[in-house]
């Protein structure tokens, strides 16, 4: 298993004083939390504790929930989709056309003065999170998921 820190109830909470200085979320999140060296976090079951891993060969565990870079959380699809729904500020309502255009791995011109991350929705679904940078949104949907979409 990559090297895999569990990150303690002190490091967990300010992680989530990130995502409520973000997104203004206040956001119970039960779960276990492992960070590796690149500061990617993985949220897993707590059960995961009752599991002898040294006995095991594992390549991954967890879910990918986001990633710290600059005192900043760039969340993933699904820790987007985890923390949507609470999200009161930075939370960027896009067109059908946009999230076209998001899911084949493209930019978004904006108009709003908006700062930082922001979450993208269309209508009830979340589709990650972008960096706001000189009227774009820029894109970190990894390309192995981005959708090939035919006109």
């Amino acid at each position: 298993m990559r090297n895999l820190k569990i990150l303690n109830k002190k490091e967990i909470k300010g992680i989530l004083a990130l995502i409520k200085k973000q997104w203004d979320a206040k956001i119970d999140l039960d779960y276990a939390f492992l960070q590796d060296k690149e500061n990617k976090i993985y949220i897993i079951n707590k059960d995961f504790a009752k599991i002898q891993l040294d006995k095991l060969r594992i390549n991954n565990i967890g879910l990918y929930f986001g990633q710290i870079r600059n005192n900043e959380l760039r969340l993933s699809i699904e820790g987007s989709q985890l923390i949507g729904k609470e999200a009161k500020n930075n939370v960027l309502e896009i067109t059908k056309e946009q999230s076209r255009d998001w899911l084949r791995g493209e930019d978004l011109e904006i108009e709003q003065k908006i700062k930082g991350f922001v979450l993208l929705k269309h209508n009830n679904d979340f589709f990650g999170t972008g960096k706001v940078k000189d009227n774009k949104i820029l894109n970190f949907v990894p390309k192995g998921r981005r959708i090939r979409i035919s006109e």
